[in-house]
């Protein structure tokens, strides 16, 4: 694969699989609500689960979100996007580095990475990122995070400073994605806003719609 075939991360909603939240259901059923509710960006994120069978669940998310025409990206594991065959991955503060992620996945696939402001965006940039994470926008139970919260303000001086798109992360949810959207942000992750719903397919719809409210607005 070459940097032409890299594919684009859309923008809107950025929808985790986590398998920490809502751990009675099965992450493929998970992915599959997810899409049905429209889902673009898909990140498969896996702490709990052993290895083998981490391999296997990617190779049917990947799947599914090819199909569906969505981007799935793998949260750490460089290992697990080549052998599944994911469109990216991305990497935090103590995971493989971007410029090792980027060297091992090549020119072709998507290297998404955990920034806190302005510098670590421009030097994800220099490590080869496509887009960075940034946050916690607000206080988040879902992943204990040693950083202060950003809010909104916070945010926007990163989009306005970053030279990479931006996916806000952290405590994002159908009550504040207005406001985020409106920040500027390419994306917005959300984990547990989308999970823990009765209807997830649903909320995903809300989430998007709500995206599309603050772009406009802001």
């Amino acid at each position: 694969m070459n940097a032409s075939l890299r594919p684009l991360l859309p923008p809107g909603p950025y929808l985790l699989c986590d398998d920490t939240v809502r751990p009675d259901m099965p992450l493929v059923s998970k992915a599959e609500q997810l899409l049905a509710g429209g889902a673009r960006v898909v990140q498969l994120r896996m702490k709990r689960t052993p290895v083998r069978e981490a391999l296997k669940v990617a190779r049917e998310v990947v799947q599914l979100c090819r199909r569906a025409g969505a981007v799935c990206l793998l949260n750490d594991r460089v290992d697990l996007a080549l052998l599944s065959d994911a469109h990216g991955v991305h990497v935090g503060d103590e995971d493989v580095p971007p410029e090792a992620a980027r060297s091992l996945l090549g020119p072709g696939r998507l290297v998404g990475v955990t920034v806190r402001g302005v510098e670590g965006a421009v030097a994800a940039r220099e490590a080869g990122a496509d887009y960075v994470g940034v946050g916690p926008v607000f206080g988040t139970t879902t992943k204990q995070v040693p950083a202060p919260v950003l809010g909104v303000e916070g945010l926007a001086r990163v989009v306005r400073g970053s030279p990479l798109p931006v996916v806000g992360i952290g405590g994002v949810g159908l009550d504040n994605m207005v406001r985020v959207a409106a920040t500027g942000v390419h994306g917005a992750a959300v984990v547990s806003d989308a999970l823990l719903a009765q209807d997830i397919a649903g909320r995903v719809r809300l989430l998007a719609s709500a995206f599309e409210q603050g772009r406009v607005g802001g």
